[in-house]
Order: C-alpha cells, then sequence, then structure tokens
C-alpha cells in the first residue's frame, strides 16, 4: 500500500467518512506530507490510480482552492510541476496545555507557523480558570497576527492527561478537577469552531511524524518529559490510544516499590523518579545536604525548578548533571519496557526537560541498549525531537488541518 492509505486512516477525524472520498483524503493527506510537493505522477505511483484518476481528484480539489500547482524547488534544470496545499485558503490554531504552561500556534494551511506565544498555566486551578485563560490568549495571539476568530478555520488543543473518546479526560493525576470535564465541548463553544481535543503525548507524535524527527516512522513512540511524564505511540502508522485513550501512561510504570510517592498516589513511578518536579526534588536535597552545586545560589532553596538544573548542567554544574543523568537511567529502564512490548522503529524524547540533549538521551540510550531485548534493541533509534517545545503544538496543528481539508475535500 502507498503513503497516501496510511496517511488517510491515521488522521481520519470526520465522525462519518464517505467511501468515495477515501481516494481523495488520501490524496490531500499525501500533498501535505511531502515536503517540496509532489507531482501528479508520484501521486498516481504511490496511490496505484491512474492518472485521469488523478487528474479528477486534483481538479476537485483546485476547484474549492485547497490545492495549487507550483515549480518544484529543484536547484538546477528543468523545474517540474508539483502539487502543494494552498497556504493562503485559511487558518488554523494549535493549542498545547501543558502542567505549567500553554503553547498557541496560529498557521495557515501549509502548516507553517505565522504566530507563536508560550504563556504559564498551572493545570491544577482545573478548567473553570484555565479555559478562560486559554480563550483570552487565543484572542490576543490572533490580534497580534492581525486576524480575528473569523479567520480561522478550526482549532487543535492537547491535555496532559487521557483523553477519552477526545471530548475530555479521565482520572488524570496531573489534572485534578479536569475528571469528565467537557474541554473540546467547552472550547467549541467559546470559539464557535470544530475542536479536536488528544493527548499531548499523542499530539507530540503526530508532530514529530508528520514535521519533526519521525518523519514518515511508520513505528514511533514519542515520551514527552515535562513536569510529568507521557508517551504517544504510532504503531504501524496509527495513534494507539487503547480501549478508553489510557494508552501510553509511562509516566506511572513503577520503577522502585519503595521510591518517593506519585501523584497517582503510588510509590516510586517513573514520574516521580525523573519528572520535572522529580528533578527539581532531588536538586533541593542535594543543595540542603550541603553539595557544591551553582544551585545553592537560589534563595530561598525551594525555588528550585527543573529548568535551573538544566540551565546548570549545561553550565557544567556537576551535581545538576548526575541529577539529569540519574533521571536519563531512570527512563531508560521504563523505555526498554516499551521497546520490547510495542518494538518501534524510532523512539523520540521531547518536552521541556529533553531540550538539554545528549546528557539526558545518552543514559537513556545505554539503558534500553542493557535492557532490552537484542533484536529490539539493534532497530530502535533513540532521539530527541526536532520540533523542540513546539512537538505537541505542532501535532494539533496536524489535527485542525485535517479537520478542515478533509471537509474542503469532501465538498461536491
Amino acid at each position: 500500500m502507498g503513503q497516501g492509505g496510511v496517511l488517510s486512516t491515521f488522521f481520519w477525524t470526520l465522525p462519518t467518512q464517505n467511501v468515495k472520498n477515501i481516494n481523495k483524503h488520501a490524496v490531500v493527506d499525501l500533498i501535505r506530507f511531502t515536503s517540496g510537493g509532489i507531482s501528479r505522477i508520484e501521486l498516481s505511483r504511490q496511490m496505484n490510480l491512474t492518472r485521469a484518476a488523478i487528474t479528477t481528484i486534483v481538479s476537485d480539489l483546485q476547484s474549492v482552492g485547497l490545492v495549487r500547482e507550483v515549480e518544484s524547488h529543484y536547484p538546477s534544470g528543468r523545474r517540474p510541476i508539483v502539487l502543494e496545499i494552498n497556504p493562503d485558503r485559511g487558518y488554523v490554531v494549535g493549542i498545547d496545555m501543558g502542567a505549567t504552561h500553554v503553547t498557541i500556534l496560529v498557521t495557515d494551511y501549509s502548516a507553517r507557523v505565522v504566530r507563536e506565544l508560550d504563556e504559564t498555566l498551572d493545570i491544577n486551578a482545573g478548567p473553570e480558570v484555565c479555559l478562560p485563560r486559554v480563550e483570552e490568549l487565543v484572542y490576543r495571539i490572533l490580534a497580534e497576527a492581525g486576524l480575528t476568530i473569523k479567520d480561522v478555520s478550526a482549532i487543535g488543543a492537547g491535555v496532559p492527561g487521557p483523553v477519552v473518546a477526545g471530548i475530555g479526560v479521565s482520572g488524570p493525576p496531573i489534572m485534578p478537577g479536569w475528571d469528565g470535564y467537557p474541554i473540546r465541548d467547552d472550547l467549541s463553544k467559546r470559539f464557535s469552531l470544530p475542536v479536536s481535543l488528544r493527548n499531548d503525548a499523542e499530539l507530540g507524535a503526530i508532530g514529530e511524524w508528520a514535521y519533526g524527527a519521525g518523519r514518515g516512522e511508520r513505528h514511533l513512540a514519542y515520551i514527552k518529559v515535562g513536569t510529568g511524564i507521557g508517551a504517544g505511540l504510532l504503531l504501524d502508522g496509527q495513534v494507539y490510544g487503547g480501549a478508553n485513550g489510557s494508552a501510553g501512561e509511562i509516566g506511572h510504570v513503577t520503577i522502585d516499590e519503595s521510591g518517593p510517592i506519585c501523584t497517582c498516589g503510588n510509590r516510586g513511578c517513573l514520574e516521580a523518579l525523573a519528572g520535572g518536579r522529580a528533578i527539581a526534588r532531588r536538586a533541593i536535597q542535594e543543595v540542603n545536604s550541603g553539595r557544591r552545586t551553582m544551585l545553592a545560589e537560589i534563595s530561598p532553596v525551594s525555588n528550585i525548578r527543573s529548568r535551573d538544573v538544566i540551565a546548570a548542567a549545561r553550565r557544567g554544574d556537576l551535581t545538576s548533571q548526575q541529577i539529569v543523568t540519574e533521571a536519563g537511567v531512570h527512563l531508560g529502564t521504563a523505555l526498554a519496557s516499551l521497546v520490547n512490548l510495542f518494538n518501534p522503529s524510532m523512539v523520540v524524547v521531547g518536552g521541556g526537560v529533553a531540550q538539554i540533549g545528549d546528557l539526558l538521551l545518552e543514559p537513556i540510550r545505554e539503558t534500553v541498549h542493557q535492557r532490552s531485548l537484542l533484536p529490539a534493541s539493534r532497530s530502535v533509534r533513540i532521539t530527541s525531537g526536532l520540533l523542540g517545545r513546539r512537538s505537541s503544538a505542532m501535532g494539533a496543528v496536524v489535527q485542525a488541518l485535517s479537520i478542515v481539508l478533509h471537509r474542503l475535500a469532501d465538498h461536491e
């Protein structure tokens, strides 16, 4: 099967699908995810359709202004004509709500970011506080971009908890007060727009698959290491959410039965040993024990955050580097089990803590290769995300565009 068939099923977002539009959706997805555009001949080859059939599909897409023809960007020689999504057709918004921050992107239909905003947000404050704040920030970023909500066609959103049926979250330890709240419907009413809602780690997997380090991978795991730790799983070209959206909660895998208490109530979870709060807690312990470290300059010591540890580690602070390395070993222990269970070809590590790079990645790699079975460890590549802190927000953009582009493709 060509890549288009995989993409068409991977980003299915509409509740009912017309069989005759399957090929049209697949063509749209091939065009949008092929860097530099794609020719009609290549579409025909990958879709295993006649050129006449491709011409008919492309003509329909051009008639609604969704697709346009441009010269390819080859450096020399005759430049063939390729197809790309028309960026001027409209805009979407991607929202990534984390435990302590929110990132909002405004992009055109080609997923080019035209405006970005990153603000603090305490998810513990609950939906009655957080969602009005998100609404305010969306209107602010649109105004800064010279746009209004009427210029936006759809919104994609991510939250740091298991999403049930794309509507809301179910019992997430990191989101007290959100259990059962209809997040998607609330956002849709606020903006009078269609909204797609997913777990933030799943969106990280989608973002890195579409535009980042995992481009084109069929078996991908994205690990978001921030205040909490979650995994987004792409198995055989499709996001795997489990029976009720709780798949990927790797942060609550037990690493040490006698370890510190986690937010979920258990002891020794990965998140309690390697998440952002755990890294900060370890740093505070080291400072209080009298260890020589740059972190001792922070006053009061209780103000130390994981970002402070990362910054000090980058500056050569040995204590901070040791804390990060220990977190990497714990992450590698959990990931070895994931590699054995799911056999991904790539593991992408992202999130705020992962921005430190190889200081975290190397102990992860070493531990995975030590603890996972040889056939699985040989076939997996462990790397950092190319999109940085944008991974989940870009995944939200992909989801928003899936709503819009497929609906436009269905236009008769």
